[in-house]
């Protein structure tokens, strides 16, 4: 009995871990992810709550930049062509965040113990950068194409208008916004 127990318990675990199969839908990413212990669309309420981001807009973030991934990391240049080296930034997890954005992210509202493979905290963090980009930018919550320029920018780098030569900031702005009508259109079909 203890030993069912425990692989039921490490597979529940095992597939927290992991990235749901089915992201092109919005309601099965929340079928896949809500059950006992963990709730992805309560968390992503709550966010959307707290900061005013609809949960489309946050939900297309994270398909775009790690497509639910929760440990992505950019992948490594090639010295010489072949030799795996460094990789290109420090981006990392479900929001793909970089470390001084995340340390600034908790600096600013306090969660410490945040961490970006943790799928509440990553949302939660979307939704805290998009809102300031809505500040600093005035960027509405609702343009899911803006707010991702502005993401992958950086608030500065988009007030700048860095993004305008910067055709990867632009077809990654145009999959977020096209993903989040689609989920949204799905989020409405299946009642959530």
């Amino acid at each position: 009995m203890t030993r069912t127990l425990f692989f039921v318990a490490l597979l529940m675990l095992g597939s927290c871990a992991t990235a749901p199969n089915r992201i092109n839908n919005a309601c099965a990413v929340f079928d896949q992810r809500d059950g006992w212990f963990t709730n992805w669309h309560r968390e992503a309420k709550q966010a959307e709550r707290e900061f005013g981001v609809p949960v489309p807009i946050l939900m297309a973030t994270i398909y775009t930049e790690s497509g639910f991934n929760p440990r992505a990391k950019p992948p490594r240049t090639k010295l010489l062509g072949f030799i795996p080296w460094k990789r290109p930034s420090t981006a990392y997890g479900y929001s793909q965040a970089l470390d001084g954005t995340w340390t600034t992210y908790q600096t600013h509202t306090g969660r410490w113990g945040a961490r970006r493979s943790n799928f509440a905290d990553a949302i939660h963090f979307i939704g805290w950068y998009h809102n300031r980009s809505h500040q600093l930018n005035g960027i509405a919550l609702n343009d899911a194409y803006s707010l991702y320029l502005a993401y992958y920018s950086g608030h500065a780098g988009y007030s700048k208008g860095v993004w305008r030569n910067s055709s990867v900031a632009q077809r990654g702005a145009r999959r977020a916004a096209d993903m989040a009508t689609r989920y949204a259109e799905q989020l409405r079909a299946c009642g959530r």
